[in-house]
């Protein structure tokens, strides 16, 4: 059949026209593709696995009643970098590490949430390193539910400074040169693979060359004002879909 890939959904309790539409796609996806992966930041905020809402426990249900028929693949993003094994175990979804390189249709596929390759956001690479440190994750986990809720609105709030007037800043794109690097490292014989990330909002097909081979990164479309997108790779190749 096919595979589906979303990113940057941004789900959160007051957003419920695109809570909806996540609802509504698994139910039309499920038992009718090959698998979904979720590419991070499927949540605007994730302050550990043992938060709970009535908005949390719709999200977990869904993805449970999804993962239950099809394979359901989640990566961490920088807005829900400490979804953890309490939040695989209450969806039925395989946590994956970023970068994980599938095979599919005869393709080797790069997956990535995208951050790690947008070097030139020194600051935001710093604090990357720190939280995804597990002794840090700890310490953040360690606090009152009440605690992390604060601190994460405030790293929300550090991370809107800088923007434009279309939500993106100079700086939050990834850099040909982290793109190359990281085709590189995961060509098989000196052929890279194709690529497929999120993070940027900046959804598009791209030729890359690297290893004197020319390869595609393709951006999944982000989720916004009750609308989103999708990337599906069967035996044609890649393509992008509108939702919403």
């Amino acid at each position: 059949m096919a595979i589906h890939f979303i990113s940057d959904l941004h789900l959160a309790d007051d957003t419920p026209v695109l809570n909806a539409l996540f609802t509504d796609t698994l139910a039309a996806w499920r038992g009718k593709i090959d698998a979904l992966y979720i590419l991070g930041d499927l949540f605007e905020v994730w302050v550990g696995d043992d938060d709970s809402s009535p908005f949390i426990d719709a999200m977990l249900a869904a993805m449970r009643d999804f993962a239950a028929v099809t394979p359901l693949y989640v990566m961490r993003g920088n807005r829900d970098f400490l979804l953890g094994e309490g939040f695989a175990a209450a969806t039925g979804a395989t946590l994956l590490t970023d970068p994980t390189v599938i095979d599919a249709f005869g393709q080797r596929v790069l997956l990535s949430h995208g951050d790690a390759m947008c070097t030139d956001d020194l600051p935001y690479q710093q604090f990357r390193a720190m939280a995804r440190n597990p002794q840090w994750q700890a310490g953040i986990l360690a606090k009152s539910l009440a605690e992390r809720h604060v601190i994460a609105k405030q790293i929300r709030a550090m991370s809107e400074t800088g923007k434009a007037e279309n939500g993106l800043s100079a700086i939050s794109d990834v850099t040909d040169t982290a793109v190359q690097a990281t085709l590189v490292e995961q060509a098989a014989g000196g052929v890279p693979p194709l690529m497929i990330h999120g993070h940027t909002h900046r959804p598009a097909r791209h030729d890359v060359s690297a290893n004197g081979h020319t390869s595609q990164r393709w951006v999944i479309a982000d989720w916004l004002d009750g609308k989103g997108g999708y990337l599906r790779l069967d035996e044609s190749g890649v393509s992008a879909h509108p939702l919403g």
